[in-house]
C-alpha cells in the first residue's frame, strides 16, 4: 500500500522474502535494487538505525542475504516519478544460448550496454522491460558501444559470481575478429603492453599504453593480409578497457572506424563508402558452465556489413595490381 501526500509517495512497512535469484546478495546492494529513488544515505542510515532488519534482528549493511530471509523495508519517503521520465523501450536481441542462470545474446553495434555517459538505456534496461518477468537480470562483461557480438548476462547472482571468478581465473576465452590498418606481418604475434585509463580535458575516457599500468595480455592471429587492410583474430587473456583497440593501435594496426584510437581519414573513407561502424566483432566465447559443468562453445556470425567491408578492401587490392 502507498500513501500519497503532496506529490509524494510514502510506502508502509513491507516484509520481503529472500529468494533464490538474490542468495547471497549483499544487503545493502539489495536494497538499492528494490527502493528505488532512495538516497544510498538514508538506506545505510536505516540500517545502521535498525529500522531494517533480517528475520526481525538487527545486521550490517554487508551482510550476505539467505535464501528464505525475511526482511523488513521501513516507509522511505520516495519522489513520485517525473511524467516525463520513461522506462526503457522493450527491446530483444538475438539469443545465442539461454537456460535458467545464462543468457547470452548478439549485441548490433552501435547499441550501449547500459545507460549513462548521455545515453538514457542500453541492452541491459532495455531487456529488463522486455523480460519483468526476470527477478534478477545482470551484465557478466562489457562491449563497447560499437562492437558487436557475444554478450553475457546472469539471470541468477550465483550464476553471476562464478562467471566472474571464472573470468578472474582465465577460464573463459574470448575471440573477436577485427578489421585493421596495414599489412599485419606476424602470422602470431603476443602483446603484453600494460594499460592505464585517463580522460580528455573535455572528460571523455582514454585507454593509453603504460609500463605501470595494469598487465594486459592480447594474443593477435592474422587470417587474410592484404595490401593496405588485414583481418585479424584477436584472443583476449585478459579483460582490460579498451584492451584490443589500443594493442592493436599501439602496434601500428588502429582498428578501421575505431574513433578513438584509429585513424581519421581512414573512418572518413569507409563512412563515404557505406561502412559506417567500428569493425571489431566478439565472435567466439568458450566456458564451462559453472551450474551444470557443460564445455559451451559460443559463436556470432561475422555482420555482414563486416563481410561486405573485408570484401570490400579485398577488391581495392585486386584493382591496385
Amino acid at each position: 500500500m502507498i500513501e500519497k501526500e503532496k506529490g509524494v509517495s510514502r510506502p508502509l512497512i513491507q516484509w520481503v522474502e529472500v529468494t533464490p535469484s538474490h542468495d547471497g546478495q549483499r544487503l545493502d546492494n539489495f536494497l538499492i535494487r528494490l527502493c528505488k529513488g532512495v538516497p544510498k544515505s538514508h538506506l545505510y542510515k536505516a540500517v545502521r538505525g535498525g529500522q531494517v532488519r533480517v528475520n526481525k534482528g538487527r545486521t550490517a549493511v554487508d551482510y550476505r542475504i539467505q535464501v528464505g530471509d525475511v526482511i523488513r523495508i521501513p516507509p522511505f519517503r520516495m519522489s513520485q516519478p517525473s511524467p516525463t521520465a520513461h522506462r526503457a523501450p522493450a527491446k530483444t536481441f538475438s539469443i545465442v544460448f539461454e537456460d535458467d542462470g545464462l543468457l547470452v545474446i548478439d549485441k548490433p553495434p552501435g547499441v550501449a550496454v547500459h545507460g549513462g555517459s548521455g545515453v538514457s538505456h542500453g541492452v541491459i534496461e532495455s531487456l529488463r522491460s522486455a523480460r519483468p518477468e526476470l527477478a534478477f537480470l545482470e551484465l557478466v562483461h562489457r562491449l563497447d558501444r560499437d562492437t558487436s557480438g557475444l554478450l553475457m548476462l546472469a539471470k541468477r547472482r550465483q550464476t553471476l559470481v562464478a562467471l566472474h571468478q571464472l573470468m578472474r581465473d582465465g577460464q573463459v576465452r574470448k575471440h573477436y575478429v577485427a578489421l585493421v590498418e596495414g599489412r599485419f606481418l606476424n602470422d602470431r604475434q603476443h602483446i603484453r603492453l600494460g594499460l592505464t585509463k585517463w580522460n580528455t580535458v573535455s572528460g571523455e575516457r582514454r585507454v593509453k599504453v603504460d609500463q605501470d599500468g595494469q598487465s594486459a595480455h592480447t594474443i593477435v592471429s592474422c587470417l587474410s593480409r592484404l595490401a593496405k587492410y588485414s583481418l585479424v583474430d584477436a584472443e583476449l587473456r585478459t579483460g582490460r578497457t579498451h584492451q584490443i583497440r589500443v594493442h592493436l593501435a599501439s602496434t601500428g594496426h588502429p582498428i578501421v572506424g575505431d574513433d578513438k584510437y584509429g585513424n581519421d581519414q581512414t573512418r572518413d573513407f569507409f563512412k563515404q563508402n557505406g561502412f559506417s561502424r567500428m569493425f571489431l566483432h566478439a565472435r567466439t566465447l568458450s566456458l564451462v558452465h559453472p551450474s551444470t559443468g557443460e564445455a559451451l562453445t559460443l559463436e556470432a556470425p561475422v555482420p555482414a556489413l563486416f563481410e561486405k567491408a573485408h570484401a570490400f578492401v579485398r577488391e581495392m587490392t585486386d584493382e591496385s595490381k
